[in-house]
């Protein structure tokens, strides 16, 4: 696995770019947030998500999957929502939230079937840049573990994911607290795990 080092307040757009270059190859990449690391790959490439369901043990078709993009204006490329959510996100928004929209049709085949899908605009410089690099949206999960040096130490994630993922951005130690996930598919929203982020 390919570790490239880099700072969250001072980003090296030389690894970023390499990382981006992997992700449209179809690279499994290992990324900061603003909150856990997470494993990452081009949200509109089929078989890169379906990897990462595979390294997660996860199926598609039943499990919540997310996405990262750069601002609300993508957002509304990929999910729906009113007036009152989109006060929501620009009230909250970059954050450590995940939204749950209901999904539009231009998303990928692993998300077909699927009526909903999770949406984050971390605070993270890095994580910030690679979408933007990239033209379109990240399918992020975040990396699982049993020792928290091994949800937060970049050099064991890699340790971890050497055989399943192609690379890591190692920013220095991550966080362990989860993004707070919203559901926006009913009436009302409704916060279905309390995370880091304090809805305003």
């Amino acid at each position: 696995m390919k570790i490239l080092k880099t700072f969250a307040d001072n980003p090296n757009e030389r690894h970023l770019d390499m990382a981006v270059d992997a992700l449209k190859k179809g690279a499994i990449i290992i990324y900061p947030t603003d909150t856990l690391y997470a494993l990452g790959c081009d949200a509109l490439n089929n078989n890169a998500i379906e990897r990462i369901c595979r390294i997660k043990s996860i199926k598609s078709e039943k499990t919540n999957l997310s996405i990262i993009c750069k601002d609300i204006s993508q957002v509304a490329e990929y999910a729906r929502f009113g007036n009152e959510h989109f006060k929501m996100m620009r009230n909250n928004l970059p954050g450590a939230f995940t939204f749950i929209f209901p999904a539009l049709s231009k998303l990928p085949k692993a998300f077909k079937g699927r009526k909903t899908v999770g949406v984050r605009i971390p605070d993270n410089r890095i994580t910030e840049l690679l979408v933007e690099k990239l033209g379109n949206p990240i399918m992020t999960a975040s990396v699982d573990y049993d020792d928290e040096d091994y949800g937060c130490e970049p050099e064991l994630i890699a340790q971890r994911y050497s055989d399943s993922a192609d690379l890591i951005i190692d920013s220095g130690r991550g966080e362990l607290v989860p993004s707070t996930i919203v559901d926006c598919t009913g009436e009302f929203s409704e916060i279905i795990r309390q995370g880091k982020g304090e809805l305003v």
